[in-house]
C-alpha cells in the first residue's frame, strides 16, 4: 500500500510532508530473530532486532521529500525547543524556525554537518500493546505503538538510503494522519 503513490503525513500541529518510496526496501521489526532472517537481509538494519518489536521502517527517495515538520517540543542538550518548524525541500531542510529557543536547534543542526539537514526515514508503529503511558507523553523506544509515526533526519545508510554523515535525529508523531494518494492508513494516530 505505501508504495502505491505519494505518502503524505499530517498532524494537528502543522506537519504536512510528502514523499515517494519507489522500490526502496522496508525493514520490518517484528521480533523475528531467526538466523534465516539475517541471511536474507536487504539492508544493514535487517540484521538487527529492535525490542520491543513493532515498527516498519523505510528511507524515502531523498529528493521526493517536501513539506514541513512541526515538532511541539524537542530537546537539544538541556534546552527544550518549542514548536520547531523544519521546512524541507527536495529532501533538505531549508528553514529552521521555532517559537522558543530556535537558535539552539539551528546551531545544533548546523554543527552536526550536512546529514543533520537531510531527511532520513519514515517509520510506522504497528504494535497495539505499546502505548504512551498515561500522563507522561513518553513513547517506548523502537516499537512505539500502533499508528505512531517517526520521521527523522540524518544518515540513512543502514536503510539502503543515500545520506551519509553519521548524524541521526528522530521525531515522533503520536497523532499523525498518513495517506497514500487518497487512502487513509493512519487517522490521528490510529491504524
Amino acid at each position: 500500500m505505501l508504495r502505491s503513490g505519494a505518502v503524505q503525513v499530517t498532524t494537528p500541529q502543522g506537519t504536512d510532508i510528502s514523499f515517494q518510496l519507489g522500490t526502496r526496501p522496508f525493514n520490518k521489526q517484528n521480533g523475528d530473530a531467526k538466523a534465516e532472517r539475517a541471511t536474507q537481509a536487504r539492508m544493514l538494519v535487517d540484521r538487527e532486532i529492535e525490542l520491543p518489536a513493532g515498527v516498519v521502517r523505510v528511507a524515502p527517495l531523498e529528493d521526493s521529500v517536501n513539506g514541513i515538520m512541526v515538532i511541539p517540543a524537542a530537546r537539544f542538550g538541556d534546552v527544550t525547543v518549542r514548536n520547531l518548524r523544519l521546512q524541507i525541500r527536495n529532501g533538505r531542510v531549508t528553514s529552521i524556525e521555532a517559537d522558543e529557543n530556535g537558535e539552539v536547534a539551528q546551531k545544533a543542526l548546523k554543527e552536526a554537518g550536512d546529514a543533520a539537514t537531510r531527511f532520513r526515514e519514515f517509520g510506522l508503529g504497528f504494535n497495539p500493546k505499546l502505548k504512551i503511558r498515561n500522563g507522561t507523553g513518553i513513547l517506548p523506544y523502537y516499537g512505539y505503538g500502533a499508528g505512531v509515526v517517526r520521521l527523522s533526519l540524518g544518515d540513512n545508510q543502514e536503510l539502503a538510503g543515500n545520506v551519509r554523515g553519521g548524524f541521526v535525529r528522530w521525531f515522533f508523531f503520536p497523532d499523525a494522519t498518513v495517506k497514500v494518494n487518497t487512502t487513509v492508513i493512519v487517522q490521528n494516530g490510529t491504524l
